[in-house]
Parts: structure tokens; sequence; C-alpha cells
């Protein structure tokens, strides 16, 4: 693995794989949450299942943090390697003559994402945790859609939520771009797959604030 991960193209097409992988997670994070808008009981039901299905708690979740801390720690290397390698700032290269404003600073979105992250599991990841297995209170199927409103009536946190989440579109739209390229996707079916993930790039992010903003204002 260090052999396969010491070329800058194996590195790239191992990010790229990471990401895909992510996205699969996002695609089924916002379907469940989705489902606080139309029905409260079937979010209920929706969460209590991911909750306590052992599966998805002692298999699917270790292998997504792993997932998270991988995708991390690889563009930031790749990030360091990218930096060293032009031997100059941005700033004076005059990037912006042949590169996005995107492409240029996805660590930063990354970060802001990461932020995202972290707060999330303050909010939500944590707290379970201490209920199930500090308190050890009985399972309640009930909780899980006033938690979650619970958790966004705060101003400030709503504004972080809807900030990272434009960050996520951002980093998705030049993510799938640069990832067909590291895979070296480039068939009959490149066009509609590139205009596929770009549409899920702005609809997945826009749907997450569409809930964030629905709890703040509706309760």
């Amino acid at each position: 693995m260090s052999g396969l991960l010491s070329s800058s193209i194996a590195r790239k097409f191992a990010m790229a794989l990471s990401a895909l992988f992510l996205v699969f997670f996002l695609l089924m994070h916002v379907s469940i949450n989705i489902l606080s808008l139309f029905s409260e009981d079937a979010f209920n039901t929706a969460s209590h299942f991911m909750g306590t299905n052992p599966l998805i708690q002692f298999v699917m979740q270790p292998i997504l943090i792993i997932g998270v801390v991988f995708h991390f720690a690889l563009g930031l290397i790749l990030e360091i390697k990218n930096r060293k390698a032009q031997g100059v700032k941005y700033a004076q290269n005059n990037g912006a003559a042949n590169s996005t404003w995107m492409s240029r600073n996805m660590i930063y979105s990354g970060a802001v994402i990461l932020l995202l992250i972290a707060v999330h599991f303050v909010d939500f990841w944590f707290p379970e945790l201490n209920y199930k297995y500090v308190q050890g209170l009985p399972e309640d199927p009930n909780r899980y859609y006033h938690e979650l409103v619970e958790h966004f009536q705060n101003p400030a946190r709503v504004g972080i939520y809807a900030l990272a989440f434009i960050f996520l579109a951002l980093h998705l739209l030049h993510g799938f771009q640069s990832a067909f390229q590291s895979m070296g996707a480039n068939n009959k079916y490149t066009k509609g797959l590139k205009n596929f993930f770009a549409g899920y790039a702005i609809v997945v992010p826009a749907l997450f604030i569409i809930i964030v903003l629905f709890h703040f204002l509706n309760h």
C-alpha cells in the first residue's frame, strides 16, 4: 500500500475512490433526513433502524469513519506535495489564469466540511453514544425527530450548517470533475455521468440546507 500510494497518480486514484465511497453515504444520509420534512413517524422509524442495526453500527459506521479520515488525510498529503512541487505560492504563480478558484482552494473547502463533521458529531453522534453506552437508557424509537428539531433552533448553528453545505457543493463540483480525470473515465457515457454528478453536487447539499431551514423556521 505504501508503494502504491507513493505514486502521484495512485494517490489521486485512491482519493477519487474514497470520495465516491463518501458520496454514497451522503445520498443515504440525505434520503433518511428528508423524511423529517414529511413524516415524523417515518423519520423516527428509519433513524431507529440505522441506530440499532448491528451491521450499520459495528461494520458500516467504522468503515465510514475510516473512509473520512483516509480521504482528508490523503487530501492534505496531495496539497502539501502539490505546493512543494510548485515551489511558489499560488498568488505568485497567477493560478487564476489557468485554474478555477475551487480547484486552488479544495483544501480550505475540505477544512470547512471537516468542521461541519466535527459539529455534527458533537450534535448527534456523541449524544447517541452517551445515551446508549454511558447512561444505558432504554431504547426510545420516537426520540429522533424531536432531537433533530431541537438542534436546529439555534440561528448560529443553522448558519454554520448552511454555510458548510454551500462549501460542500463547491467541493463536490470540482471533486467529481477531478475524480473523472484521475480515474481516466472517457467514453460515450462520460458526459452523462458528469452531468448527473454535477446535479448531485448541487441537489444533495441544497436538500440538506432545506432540511435545516425547514426545522428552524417551522418549529
